[in-house]
């Protein structure tokens, strides 16, 4: 299994990156935080670390590091617009249970 990106949210890095001007791809990772233990983490990545999982889809290397590897696995990640709301969103087969807040999960 692996890490994928919708072309959506390829296209929205690929903008990122080129307003940057710098960055070799995106980094996503996960941390202990809120109400359900962990929260994603996202920011660009300016180098590949020697312990990355490097992952890339529709021109847009993502890195993981392999302890959030075990909870990411199997992510797409797809950027979405809702009326005035848009932004990344994690469809992870691995989520048991997210809190109301839409911020943590765990599983």
């Amino acid at each position: 299994m692996a890490i994928t990106l919708t072309q959506a949210a390829a296209d929205r890095v690929k903008t990122f990156l080129a307003n940057r001007g710098t960055g070799v791809g995106l980094r996503l990772g996960v941390r202990t935080s809120g109400c359900s233990g962990m929260a994603y983490v996202i920011e660009f990545a300016d180098e590949v670390d020697a312990n990355d999982n490097v992952f890339e889809e529709h021109g847009v290397k993502v890195l993981v590091d392999p302890k959030s590897l075990v909870y990411l696995e199997g992510t797409e990640l797809d950027y979405t617009r809702e009326g005035l709301n848009e932004g990344f969103r994690f469809n992870n087969p691995n989520v048991k249970d997210s809190c109301g807040c839409g911020e943590s999960f765990n599983v």
